[in-house]
């Protein structure tokens, strides 16, 4: 079962395409974690947040714990500027070394600036964000 991270505005329909594949991101979550945290900034992870809905889904493809709806808190939503800044940081950090991440830095690398273009679409539009995850 391969996890993935992506992106959910919210609102309906944010009026621009928020696909971003995210399947490595979530493959290399700990590298990125630990080189958001040298860096200084906010680890992509801290975006999470999930509603009802979210968990339901995620508990349908086999993880999670029904237990978990009933606890959960509202969903936390983010700026574009505020996801920009770790993003923006994991990028120029890649960008002068990708292979530190491994052989899949280059596309790890890749989908950070697709993330980027998501997110500055969502602070140009005023709307806000957090990140989701998804097995499949």
């Amino acid at each position: 079962m391969a996890a993935s991270l992506y992106i959910v505005v919210e609102g309906e329909d944010p009026g621009f395409d928020i696909f971003v594949n995210g399947r490595l991101l979530a493959r290399h979550e700990d590298s990125l974690e630990r080189l958001a945290l040298s860096l200084g900034v906010k680890p992509l992870i801290e975006y999470f947040s999930a509603d009802e809905n979210s968990m339901s889904l995620l508990i349908e493809e086999g993880a999670g714990n029904e237990e978990l709806i009933k606890r959960l808190p509202p969903p936390q939503w983010y700026g574009g500027a505020e996801g920009l800044t770790t993003i923006d940081a994991l990028v120029d950090a890649l960008a002068e070394e990708p292979h530190k991440l491994g052989s899949e830095g280059p596309m790890v690398l890749d989908e950070l600036k697709e993330y980027a273009r998501v997110l500055r679409k969502t602070e140009d539009r005023g709307l806000r964000w957090h990140l989701a995850v998804s097995w499949r």
